[in-house]
């Protein structure tokens, strides 16, 4: 199964999908190396999170 291609105006735009246990510092940490840069991955999917404390396994979101 292959990921969904990048979207909008970034190319290098990645997919992770959310599994038990994920916030979106853990993420942050996973991408950027820093876990206070989770808003970054909040601000680009507010289409689908409306609030940084309550993501759920399979979610699908962007990682600029």
């Amino acid at each position: 199964m292959a990921d969904t291609p990048p979207t909008g105006d970034n190319p290098y735009t990645q997919v992770h999908v959310v599994v038990a246990g994920d916030t979106l510092s853990k993420i942050a940490q996973k991408y950027y190396g820093d876990p206070s840069l989770y808003n970054q991955i909040f601000q680009a999917n507010r289409d689908v999170l409306k609030d940084p404390n309550k993501i759920f396994p399979g979610q699908k979101l962007k990682i600029p």
